[in-house]
């Protein structure tokens, strides 16, 4: 099941074996047992360790952008870029998190004092995806760890070589062995750990119907949970003075990961008076998108991260293409081997194709136009997902008064979607509950434990 298959290549790499039961339930155990001591740790002593993990991750970022690249076809600069990202997630929350966790003092109408206090909860689990191996780790661990939680992490089975090279950072960091497990785990197996009482929450980033499934276990068995879902974010663009400017934004926030993003922007909606000229601003740039070896600095865009979702993507474009839709551009493989989609820009999509409901994971991007600001907002709110959202119009009051209109977590104004450390991230609909990053991120799996005492006479 936990095999590095190089999606550029098709090639096996190396392949990892399972956990056994007896191997899950010493696990838990562990992590149960490690909770007890890791809880009483200063928060001094958690900063030092997440600031020496950062460190770690700074001098290898070579070492560790390489597997990843291997793994999942990320391209050498952005795997990178990933690597650097996530070593500042564990520098906010050891800087912040002291802070962040810090007692908040009510005001009572009851005589004496009273204060929220930041409590850990105990072992947490986190079920990671493939499209971002570092950064979704660290910005479930950064936070948990600084509150005091023992983590255990189920990475996608495409990820074997990153699981274990982070875990190996957290040993070398200084974090006792059973603060941090990581564990090649079978569906199956997880769901066992989600019943199991020892296991106090789950936190899963994937597909709508992972977290469908884990939600509905976490449920049954009273557990909190922290979904990251799914999205099919709009790229509304109501009226702009640099409208090739606007489109290049636009491409770029499509092709981020070859388009293998959940906050990827993936239905450009475009006001009428502006349409032509960026739907032709955007195919040009689109087609300068070069797909290639992941290793070499000419390429832009790497493969999908299996043959599976290469033909995943397909079969949602010739659904689109077969009901009518227009393709400017792409809508092919890229001949060779590996899991390459070529870029690909539709228009024409209606309601009855697979393209307007689902979400595309990879370069494939809808263009659609429409005629007044209502409109712009009625299509961008017409989707099961709401996670995040950029707006362009030259009149900055206007785009606020749409972003409130919009139903999503995070909206940006006149700039493509972005994000930090600091910023929280999170969606709702059916994109998820709860929020990660930031000064949210942090309150999530902790007990917000009320303490008063009396006055003092």
């Amino acid at each position: 099941m936990y095999k590095v298959t190089n999606p550029a290549t098709g090639e096996v790499e190396k392949e990892y074996p399972t956990a056994t039961d007896e191997e899950l339930d010493g696990v838990m155990g562990r992590s149960q047992a490690a909770y007890a001591s890791w809880r009483r740790t200063s928060r001094d002593e958690r900063t030092q360790i997440l600031l020496a993990v950062a460190k770690a991750y700074k001098e290898r970022t070579e070492e560790l952008a390489a597997i990843i690249t291997r793994e999942m076809g990320k391209p050498t600069g952005e795997a990178i870029d990933e690597v650097e990202f996530s070593a500042s997630i564990y520098e906010y929350y050891a800087t912040e998190g002291p802070k962040l966790l810090a007692d908040r003092p009510l005001a009572s109408t009851q005589p004496g004092t009273a204060w929220v206090r930041m409590a850990p909860i105990g072992p947490v689990l986190g079920i990671m995806p493939w499209n971002y191996p570092y950064y979704q780790v660290a910005r479930f661990s950064a936070p948990n760890l600084m509150v005091g939680n023992t983590v255990i992490l189920k990475h996608a089975p495409q990820c074997p070589e990153s699981a274990l090279a982070m875990e190996e950072i957290f040993r070398q960091a200084g974090l006792p062995a059973d603060a941090y497990i990581n564990i090649f785990a079978t569906n199956e197996q997880i769901a066992t750990m989600i019943a199991d009482p020892r296991v106090a929450g789950v936190s899963v980033t994937g597909s709508e119907r992972a977290g469908t499934a884990v939600a509905s276990l976490a449920g049954q068995h009273l557990k909190k949970v922290v979904l990251e879902l799914g999205g099919s974010d709009p790229f509304i663009v109501l009226d702009t003075d640099d409208v090739a400017g606007a489109a290049r934004q636009a491409v770029a926030a499509r092709m981020e990961n070859a388009g293998q993003a959940c906050n990827a922007s993936k239905r450009m909606i475009v006001m009428d008076s502006v349409y032509d000229e960026f739907v032709s601003e955007f195919t040009k740039a689109m087609a300068e998108q070069v797909p290639g070896d992941p290793s070499d600095p000419a390429t832009t865009f790497g493969p999908l991260s299996s043959e599976q979702a290469a033909q995943n993507l397909m079969a949602q474009i010739k659904d689109a293409v077969d009901k009518g839709a227009i393709v400017h551009l792409g809508g092919e493989r890229v001949e060779g081997p590996g899991a390459f989609v070529q870029a690909t820009v539709l228009s024409g999509v209606t309601p009855e194709m697979r393209a307007y409901r689902e979400e595309l994971f990879g370069p494939a991007a809808v263009i659609y136009k429409v005629h007044s600001v209502d409109e712009a907002v009625e299509l961008a709110n017409d989707t099961p997902y709401g996670l995040g959202a950029a707006i362009f119009a030259a009149d900055e009051q206007l785009a606020l008064e749409v972003a409130d209109r919009i139903d999503t977590g995070m909206v940006w104004v006149n700039e493509m979607e972005g994000g930090g450390p600091e910023l929280p991230f999170g969606g709702t609909k059916r994109s998820g509950v709860g929020r990660e990053l930031g000064p949210l991120g942090i309150d999530e799996f902790v007990n917000k434990k009320l303490i008063h005492t009396p006055p003092n006479d």
